[in-house]
């Protein structure tokens, strides 16, 4: 079976342990994570409820992201699959407590007005579908256009909350993004703040890889507001290089959290000591019962190197997408389409056309060039109707060589595409 492993399955793998795999924000793992899940499968708990060292080793963790990004020390919090789930979870959270206890018990018919929630049309798709997942529906999930930088615009927000409010809707939820998935961009997050305290409206922070770059210097005074948003969501297997899987959210209101998830049936009755004790039950926290040891590998890794290399590694790759930034303005024909405000860079290569549909298509025969020559690996998005090549960096095995030859290659296969056109 692993002679069968090593031929058919490890060679033909997905490629995010590379230097040059820009692609999705898809984090690279590092060696320490995967000796943890080893360790962490061969120990075999369930996080659900009990007293064993697991549990502490998840509170652990919890709590030093909590002080990573300057949360209360009593908030809760829990770790989940991804950046999806501890949306979801916090979405869930939010909806509940307009009218605690009622809704859980009695359905949404129980807030008598429709809800409706705020974010961006920038927003990462789990917001959509969480709101799908929660009886809320599309048709209230308000998409906000946004400005020049991507970010929301916020006096369209607060027209949009006074005409919803006119028309008997109740607002329940702003999502602010800090760092959204197709430019990096930021939102105003302390505007956002203001109008949800005014409002008496949840203020949830999606920040899925963003979040973690509060500790950058030159953008912790943007990302700020996360210290008193309501719940903020990120991801551990992005910007903190974990293998996957591991996301996690974090509740300012404990009770709020625990008044949305906890049921203790009879084959959950937890006691003062034995193997039922222990710390809180985390099934009180989140929908999944069973839950696998997803904090050992954050807990060793952290442990072997320390908070202040995570970040000095999440610095270095803003300051590589600045590099990179600059390299695309100075190399015409091609062309940068967005500020490079955090670690995502858009670019395109200028084909001599005017026909914005052969723009794209060749823009898309570059991207894929450079994947199947091997050369790097970038995604794509649309951006105000242009197809854009896309690097996200969060990789720690990146170096500026890598940036030089994505630029290099990237003018040498452009400029190939072109002389096919004339």
């Amino acid at each position: 079976v692993y002679d069968d492993f090593k031929k058919n399955i490890l060679p033909y793998n997905k490629g995010n342990v590379h230097p040059r795999f820009f692609a999705f924000v898809q984090g690279t793992g590092t060696p320490m994570g995967v000796f943890a899940e080893m360790l962490a499968a061969a120990m075999n708990p369930n996080l659900a409820i009990g007293e064993h060292a697991a549990m502490y080793v998840e509170g652990q963790v919890l709590d030093w992201f909590k002080e990573f990004l300057g949360y209360p020390a009593d908030a809760s919090g829990i770790l989940l699959s991804g950046g999806s789930m501890a949306n979801f979870t916090a979405l869930n959270v939010a909806r509940n407590n307009i009218l605690p206890e009622k809704i859980r018990k009695s359905g949404l018919y129980a807030a008598e007005k429709q809800l409706v929630a705020y974010c961006s049309t920038e927003s990462h798709s789990c917001i959509q579908k969480s709101i799908e997942a929660l009886g809320i529906g599309t048709d209230n999930l308000r998409k906000i256009p946004v400005n020049e930088a991507f970010q929301i615009d916020v006096p369209a927000l607060k027209r949009q909350i006074q005409i919803d409010k006119e028309n008997n809707f109740l607002p329940f939820c702003i999502v602010g993004n800090a760092g959204t998935v197709n430019t990096g961009a930021i939102d105003p997050l302390e505007e956002l703040l203001a109008i949800c305290k005014s409002e008496k409206i949840w203020f949830h922070v999606d920040g899925a890889f963003g979040a973690l770059a509060k500790v950058v210097p030159s953008l912790s005074a943007a990302l700020k507001p996360i210290e008193e948003a309501d719940s903020v969501a990120f991801d551990l297997h992005k910007w903190m290089y974990m293998p996957y899987e591991a996301g996690c959210v974090l509740i300012k209101n404990k009770k709020a959290h625990r008044d949305t998830f906890a049921l203790n049936p009879s084959y959950l009755h937890t006691d003062p000591g034995g193997l039922a004790g222990g710390p809180e039950p985390f099934n009180n926290f989140g929908i999944e019962l069973s839950r696998g040891f997803k904090a050992l590998k954050v807990w060793m890794s952290i442990k072997e190197l320390g908070s202040l290399a995570y970040i000095r590694m999440i610095e270095k790759n803003c300051l590589q997408c600045q590099y990179l930034g600059s390299l695309i303005s100075s190399h015409p024909p091609l062309e940068l389409m967005t500020p490079v405000s955090m670690n995502i860079v858009c670019y395109r290569f200028h084909f001599p056309t005017d026909d914005l549909a052969v723009q794209n298509k060749n823009n898309n025969k570059l991207l894929l060039e450079l994947q199947n020559q091997g050369i790097a690996a970038p995604s794509s998005t649309i951006l105000n109707g242009h197809f854009v090549i896309r690097v996200a960096n969060v990789n720690q095995r990146s170096q500026q060589i890598d940036f030089d030859i994505l630029v290099r290659e990237s003018l040498r296969i452009g400029h190939e595409i072109s002389n096919n056109l004339l």
